[in-house]
């Protein structure tokens, strides 16, 4: 059974959406009045003004990957970073490990991590997921490059822009 819904009618002034259109242009009035007597400003000059100081503490900014204090890789390539990102952004190629070497326990090393920051949609999976504290996202919202090609970041460029993290590294602890 259908149902019938009656409309209003509308008046002259309201079919011509003159309320609407004068709400609109008060609320501009009042933004134009407000910054021209200096109550409030509503630009930030860009280069030379910065939201680093306003950023929450929550905000997710661009991946990067970190080395312990003694400079040495955190990431096991265990690829659950690359398997949980959504966009695919995320590419890991692992390596063993030499025989001879003290970590060999720990198996593999990324032998080429890339970052296709154009995809990467700054979620946070990848910095969720990882076992070893590897990953970790910066407080970094001015990304930019002048190709494709700059803005896949190789793991050379993920150390540079993470740095180092001090703390209980799982991967270089001797009683795991």
């Amino acid at each position: 059974m259908a149902y019938v819904v009656s409309r209003p009618k509308l008046t002259l002034a309201e079919k011509a959406y003159l309320p609407g259109l004068m709400a609109g242009l008060g609320i501009t009035l009042k933004h134009f009045i407000n910054v021209l007597t200096g109550r409030r400003k509503v630009t930030m000059q860009y280069p030379e003004e910065k939201w680093d100081a306003h950023l929450p503490p929550y905000y997710r900014g661009a991946p990067t990957l970190v080395k312990d204090e003694h400079g040495r890789e955190r990431c096991v390539a265990c690829q659950l970073c690359e398997f949980i990102c959504p966009p695919r952004a995320i590419t890991i190629k692992p390596g063993e490990i030499p025989e001879g070497s003290r970590w060999r326990k720990v198996e593999k090393y990324p032998e080429r991590f890339e970052i296709d920051m154009i995809r990467c949609i700054y979620c946070g999976l990848c910095e969720e997921v990882c076992p070893e504290q590897a990953i970790f996202l910066r407080k970094d919202y001015a990304i930019t490059g002048l190709s494709r090609a700059e803005m896949v970041h190789d793991k050379e460029k993920l150390y540079e822009l993470g740095g180092v993290m001090t703390g209980l590294v799982y991967k270089w602890n001797e009683k795991k």
